[in-house]
C-alpha cells in the first residue's frame, strides 16, 4: 500500500467510527422519544376517547351520518378503544397490540370520515397529512413499528417474563 492509500484508510476508519459513534448516540433517544410520543399521542386518544363517551349519543347519531354499519355498537367500540387504549398507549402496557387496533381505527376514520383526503394522498399529499387521523395514524405505526421502548410496562414484563426460547426441532434419522 502506498501511504496514500494509508492515510485514505485512516480517514475511512475515522469516518466510520465517527459515524458508528453518532449511530449509538442517536439510539440512546429511541426510548425517550417512543415514550414522549406514547405520553402525549396516548393522552389525545384518552381525551377524544373519553370526549365520545360522555357524549355517546351525538357520536352515534355523527357515524349514522356517515353510513357506518351498526352505528350504535361501532361507537362504543371507538370510544372505549379510545379512551383505554389511550391509557394504555401511556403506560406502555400492550403497545404493539393497543398500536395496531388504534392505527385501524384511524384508517377507518379516514376512509369515512376523510375520505376526501385519503383518495388525495398522492395528487395532494398536503390535503391528505393535514386530516385529523393523520398524527395519530402516524403514531400509532411508529409505535406498532418500534414498540413501546425501556419506559414501559412492557419492558417490565418482558424482563419479569422474557419469552420461552423454542426447543429444537429434533429431526428423526430416515
Amino acid at each position: 500500500m502506498t501511504h496514500d492509500e494509508i492515510k485514505s484508510c485512516r480517514k475511512f476508519c475515522l469516518i466510520q467510527k465517527g459515524l458508528n459513534g453518532f449511530a449509538s448516540a442517536a439510539r440512546c433517544l429511541q426510548s425517550p422519544f417512543l415514550l414522549a410520543i406514547r405520553l402525549y399521542w396516548g393522552w389525545q386518544f384518552f381525551q377524544t376517547g373519553w370526549g365520545k363517551l360522555q357524549n355517546i349519543p351525538h357520536v352515534i347519531q355523527f357515524f349514522q351520518s356517515l353510513h357506518i354499519p351498526m352505528p350504535e355498537a361501532n361507537a362504543w367500540i371507538v370510544a372505549i378503544m379510545e379512551c383505554f387504549g389511550g391509557l394504555l398507549l401511556m403506560a406502555g402496557l400492550g403497545s404493539r397490540l393497543v398500536a395496531f387496533a388504534l392505527a385501524f381505527d384511524m384508517i377507518i376514520a379516514y376512509i369515512t370520515a376523510d375520505s376526501e383526503a385519503l383518495k388525495s394522498i398522492f395528487s395532494d399529499s398536503d390535503k391528505f397529512v393535514q386530516a385529523a387521523p393523520f398524527p395519530f395514524l402516524l403514531m400509532t405505526l411508529t409505535v406498532l413499528a418500534f414498540g413501546a421502548g425501556v419506559f414501559s410496562l412492557d419492558w417490565l414484563v418482558e424482563k419479569i417474563f422474557p419469552p420461552k426460547a423454542e426447543a429444537p426441532k429434533v429431526i428423526p434419522n430416515q
